[in-house]
């Protein structure tokens, strides 16, 4: 395997993309959702893995110093507390991209979701002023509505507020965290509607929201690159995860995992692909972020961490490049049933 100590300079040979704002950044970002740690929703309480504070704090400051640009997390993330680091460890630094979600509110002491359904303009208004108190930034570059499946009804409301503080400086764009086509095509004419975030990876091919991203020139943030981490290579038929982890849970978006085993079906189809997500000295984790580098130009993946040793390993997928064009073409042929 190549060696991941590296630092962005011109000349080194890594996957970028051009932003909405002229920036250029390698074609990889940082989620931040498990840095969070544990929130209380009414449903009780949820995790995502598991990192102490100060792991966390200098896991993003080694995304930085490997050359990572962007970073994304929510105020839902441990009740705000993602943010708060966040903020702390990138609070010297002028030349990131932060993306934050809006459309829940939670106190980051009690760790408590208190506001799970207030998307009244004052409601999203309120949240992104706490996004960006805890974020120590008078601005932030990106706003997504983290309601997967809201009726247009209700969020057109809430892009409205958002173009509001848009135009007051408050944000540089917003979009949308959502994997519906028809609700994302429903508001793709707010001047400010930039970015969507959506579940991508071998599995998940989404080629309809692509297109519309393509269509439109939106960019795509891949969440769940890596399935919730099966994709990583250490979840197997034997492994299992308990306690207040998303993943030992029912919930319906939870397909890669259920009740803390991973899903038979998808371990039988990376049996299969494994082979190939590994070719030329990949990780499997590389290989599935290669797979995504290759899916669109216009997607950035966003894996999340709970180790340095995840984020050296992730960063070197975009010195890697994509996945050759064949191997995409026999995954896709498979994950199909083909």
């Amino acid at each position: 395997m190549r060696s991941t100590q590296h630092t962005l300079t011109p000349s080194t040979p890594v996957e970028t993309i051009t932003l909405w704002n002229g920036a250029v950044v390698p074609r990889m970002g940082l989620g931040t959702w498990a840095a969070g740690g544990m929130m209380i929703w009414p449903s009780g309480p949820s995790s995502y893995g598991s990192i102490s504070r100060d792991d966390a704090i200098a896991g993003i400051r080694l995304a930085y110093d490997l050359g990572m640009r962007l970073f994304d997390t929510a105020a839902a993330y441990g009740a705000g507390n993602s943010e708060l680091i966040v903020g702390e460890a990138l609070k010297d630094k002028d030349d990131v991209v932060i993306v934050t979600k809006c459309g829940y509110i939670g106190d980051p002491v009690t760790r408590v979701i208190e506001h799970p359904d207030d998307l009244s303009p004052a409601g999203i208004r309120r949240g992104v002023e706490g996004s960006l108190k805890r974020l120590g930034r008078s601005s932030v570059d990106v706003v997504l509505l983290h309601h997967n499946d809201l009726a247009v009804d209700l969020a057109r409301p809430v892009f409205d507020a958002l173009e509001a503080m848009r135009t007051e400086g408050l944000m540089t764009c917003y979009g949308w965290s959502c994997d519906f086509v028809p609700l994302v095509s429903a508001v793709v004419d707010y001047p400010g509607f930039k970015v969507v975030e959506h579940d991508l990876n071998v599995f998940d091919t989404a080629p309809e929201m692509l297109d519309l991203v393509d269509q439109h020139g939106l960019y795509s943030l891949a969440r769940m690159p890596l399935a919730m981490g099966l994709l990583g290579g250490k979840y197997g038929r034997k492994a299992t995860l308990g306690g207040t982890d998303v993943r030992a849970g029912s919930a319906p978006w939870v397909k890669y995992f259920k009740a803390g085993a991973a899903s038979e079906d998808y371990l039988a189809i990376l049996d299969k692909i494994a082979p190939l997500l590994t070719a030329d000295g990949r990780s499997m984790p590389q290989g599935a972020l290669a797979w995504v580098l290759g899916a669109s130009e216009r997607t950035i993946p966003i894996p999340g961490f709970t180790s340095a040793a995840q984020i050296r390993d992730n960063v070197e997928a975009v010195w890697q490049g994509r996945l050759p064009a064949e191997a995409m073409v026999r995954m896709r042929e498979i994950v199909a049933g083909r």
